[in-house]
């Protein structure tokens, strides 16, 4: 080792969440071509092949330790990666003995200029053609898969997911009947059978291997086959589902499809694993030439964990313009999946008692968990100007006991792949995070959601800040329950404002922009635009003093806005607000009592129908004491059917109040993931039909 090598140089810090200082900087370096048992001062090998980078993230970790011991780290660090893709062995463990300090940080990050993939997977070669159920196809034997040490999920080629097989190819089946519960049954009676229409289920290959994945309620069941009854269309599972196999709370079955059955291996891009024997087989796209192809299959959970503990937290460990792909998450033994939010999965990246680190300008993809996880104990860490994308689960949690977390500037999308019911941030009972510039899009439930008291409840979850987000295209018809942004508990200080949301849509119910759920209070909703949603642009379900203010909800199909529990409190108050639709009606579900209160705002139905209040005339809603000042007219926006929701300077909303929501601001402000990858643009969306 040659640790007293190791040059010092003038470095401008500007780690993301801390502000620039001078200082001098201990630099080391990583490399494909390097050795561990070098200095890792030099960014290359020397001449003579004597020193040179390290091989290997944990060798780097080593050295700061050492130095740390011999009282020779006196300054911050910056681990250099160079160019390449880096296959972990194991998960990437930091402690307290790792952590920086504020002025002398410890930076992960890529080399300046070259692209760092930090994998937990392993490349598969050994391909061969085979015929299969009369098609050419390649097939390879994974002695670890044989042998019962290894299981994947997930087949990357050239670092695009490919999907397993699964029946129905298109849409989904239909559970035809229960069996041992019924229809009046409790919703959350879990079930380990059901009756299946003929030939959707059969006894196929390896069957224990087969997964049925039911969507019901606002969660997925994903359990294996235990046996099939093909003359009595009874299936039996190894896994009882998480609630009652009904579509929701009506008598219907649940969707459901199969995955992992060999013989529906006929789609070009598909690929079968035979667990007993090993052998991963392989459909080629059209066009594809796999003989140089890559495969990647992932091993690891988790590639990095950052943990340390109460009297001693990790901190100031920063990672900075790096790759992490292919983690494989699967389901305990006895867990069909989560009761919400699919919470229970693990991130990729895990916080644990840390503080003041950061994720920046970093891609998190190709995955089958959630992307990055701040747990017990973490406080004022940031992930900032990251693209989080191709996700088996969501994006960024942010566990109970932990406070404090920026997400800022990120692209969170096309998440859900394996655990449907994931979100794009989940911040559980959890105060004082900042959820803000965040584009989020393309999920199959809900894009942000706050709290995790549900009713009126002790809530830690208070002074959140959901602002200045573009939210859309969640739900996408798979599950019901669901908002752009959805909230539960008593939640004072928590502001969702300026936010852009859109296309939120739901299996059968439940598809709302902004949803305040079971018992959640005080919050400030406020500027914010919704509009193309399935069953209202606002619903609350109950809560108690929510301030609804200057927002406009537009072109919700079913209904505009949603109250469903009356109580002897006053709900909320919705004030200054535009309701402008051409479809479905303005209230929806439970107006019976007038514990609410609602005054200012603009109604029109562009329709040319009467707009009418839970039944009654404007008249006769006056008369119960609301919408004394409000007005039935248009609002005269500049294109609403383009989606240019500002107002005309002759709009009669400004006499009540209103003002110009500005959205010049949504959505990242600069360039996400390492080098800038993606840009962020807000675009016009054609309206859905």
């Amino acid at each position: 080792m040659r640790l007293q090598n190791i040059s010092f140089v003038a470095f401008a810090l500007c780690a993301a969440g801390l502000t620039s200082v001078s200082a001098s900087q201990i630099t080391l370096y990583v490399a494909k071509n390097g050795n561990d048992s070098w200095s890792g001062t030099r960014p290359e090998p020397n001449q003579t092949h004597t020193d040179g980078p390290f091989a290997s993230l944990e060798r780097a970790r080593d050295a700061l330790r050492q130095l740390k011991r011999q009282g020779k780290l006196s300054a911050g660090v910056t681990i250099n990666i160079r160019k390449g893709t880096y296959y972990l062995d194991k998960t990437l463990e930091l402690t307290q003995e790792d952590s920086g300090t504020a002025e002398c940080p410890i930076i992960y990050q890529a080399y300046p200029g070259e692209e760092v993939t930090i994998s937990g997977g392993k490349e598969i070669n050994g391909f061969e053609q085979v015929i299969v159920n009369g098609r050419r196809m390649i097939a390879t034997k994974i002695a670890d898969v044989a042998e019962g040490n290894w299981y994947f999920t997930q087949l990357f080629v050239n670092n695009r997911r490919k999907p397993r097989t699964r029946l129905p190819k298109e849409g989904f089946y239909q559970i035809d009947s229960l069996i041992d519960a019924d229809w009046d049954s409790s919703w959350g009676q879990s079930q380990d059978k059901f009756r299946f229409k003929p030939g959707e289920i059969k006894q196929w290959k390896n069957l224990s291997e087969v997964d049925v994945v039911a969507l019901h309620f606002w969660v997925e069941s994903r359990m294996p086959i235990r046996s099939v009854d093909e003359t009595q269309c009874i299936v039996e599972l190894a896994k009882k589902s998480v609630f009652r196999l009904s579509q929701d709370f009506i008598n219907v079955g649940a969707l459901y499809f199969v995955e992992n059955i060999f013989e529906a291996l006929d789609t070009p891009g598909q690929w079968y694993l035979d667990k007993p024997t090993g052998t991963l087989y392989y459909y080629p796209a059209v066009g594809e030439d796999w003989k140089r192809s890559r495969f990647v299959a992932p091993k690891l959970c988790q590639l990095v964990r950052v943990v340390g503990s109460p009297q001693n937290p990790v901190a100031n460990v920063h990672f900075r313009g790096i790759t992490f792909s292919h983690t494989e998450y699967q389901l305990p033994s006895d867990s069909s999946g989560a009761a919400q939010a699919a919470y229970t999965v693990p991130g990729a990246l895990y916080f644990e008692h840390a503080v003041n680190c950061t994720v920046s300008e970093c891609e998190v993809s190709r995955i089958g968990n959630y992307a990055i996880e701040f747990g017990q104990g973490c406080k004022a860490c940031v992930v900032d100007k990251c693209l989080i994308t191709d996700l088996g689960a969501g994006g960024i949690k942010i566990d109970n006991g932990s406070e404090g977390t920026s997400v800022s500037g990120n692209e969170i999308s096309d998440g859900g792949k394996i655990y449907i019911s994931a979100v794009g941030v989940l911040v559980k009972d959890s105060p004082y995070n900042k959820i803000v510039h965040n584009h989020i899009h393309d999920l199959n439930y809900t894009g942000v959601s706050v709290g995790w008291v549900w009713g009126y409840g002790q809530s830690s979850a208070k002074g959140n800040i959901v602002e200045q987000n573009h939210i859309h295209h969640v739900g996408r018809g798979m599950l019901s329950d669901l908002g752009g942004i959805y909230t539960l508990g008593i939640q004072p200080g928590t502001v969702l404002r300026n936010n852009l949301i859109h296309d939120c849509i739901c299996q059968r119910y439940g598809g709302w922009g902004i949803y305040t759920d079971e018992g959640s209070s005080e919050i400030l909703i406020e500027n914010n635009v919704v509009y193309n949603t399935q069953t209202g642009g606002f619903h609350q379900h109950y809560g108690k003093g929510n301030l609804v203010r200057n927002n406009i909800f537009a072109f919700a199909k079913e209904w505009q806005l949603q109250r469903t529990r009356p109580e002897q409190h006053i709900s909320f108050i919705f004030e200054r607000n535009i309701v402008y639709y051409d479809s479905g009606s303005l209230l929806g579900v439970n107006w019976s009592d007038d514990n609410f209160k609602m005054d200012y705002n603009v109604y029109w139905d562009a329709s040319g129908r009467p707009v009418t209040f839970a039944g009654a005339t404007f008249e006769e809603w006056k008369k119960r004491g609301h919408d004394l000042h409000s007005l039935i007219v248009d609002p005269k926006f500049v294109d609403a059917q383009h989606f240019d929701f500002r107002i005309k300077p002759d709009s009669p909303a400004i006499e009540l109040g209103f003002r110009n929501i500005d959205l010049s601001q949504v959505g990242p402000r600069a360039p996400v993931g390492p080098q800038g990858k993606r840009k962020y643009q807000l675009k016009s969306y054609v309206r859905s039909e």
